[in-house]
């Protein structure tokens, strides 16, 4: 049995997380899905969706098998316990390739490292979407137009 690890925020869900989840999905049998613990997230501003409620959301959806928060102390220590045989990332998630397998190798797992082509909706990536509502709700500010 093949598992595949993915790993993201997912903070408003979106046709773009769903395609990465998809895609991850069809490259093995089983899908783990690593979500972001609020604390972690330092590299783009704080998640809207609080952590347990991301968790809820997408372990809700078709192509997922297992929904876990990570780990806030080490990130790999999930991976560790999962033992993937894939672990997936998405086209604009800032990790280092080549540095993730050799963190991988240094704790004896053999992960192929899979990085999922972008999907180029309208509405693909939170910000997007928090920024068209921004832009059509609250142009004059809250309540008018």
């Amino acid at each position: 049995m093949r598992r595949v690890v993915a790993t993201g925020t997912f903070d408003i869900l979106h046709p773009g997380h769903l395609y990465y989840l998809e895609e991850s999905r069809k490259l093995g049998d089983e899908l783990y899905v690593i979500v972001a613990r609020d604390a972690n997230v330092k590299h783009k501003p704080k998640p809207v969706i609080p952590e347990d409620q991301r968790l809820h959301m997408v372990a809700a959806l078709k192509p997922v098998d297992h929904a876990i928060l990570g780990d806030l102390h080490d990130m790999f220590r999930p991976i560790v316990e999962i033992r993937p045989d894939i672990i997936t990332l998405g086209f604009n998630q800032h990790f280092d390739e080549e540095r993730l397998r050799q963190n991988l190798g240094e704790r004896g797992l053999d992960a192929e490292v899979v990085r999922i082509a972008g999907y180029f909706g309208s509405l693909a990536s939170s910000s997007k979407i928090i920024e068209r509502i921004l832009n059509t709700r609250y142009r004059s500010g809250p309540g008018g137009s």
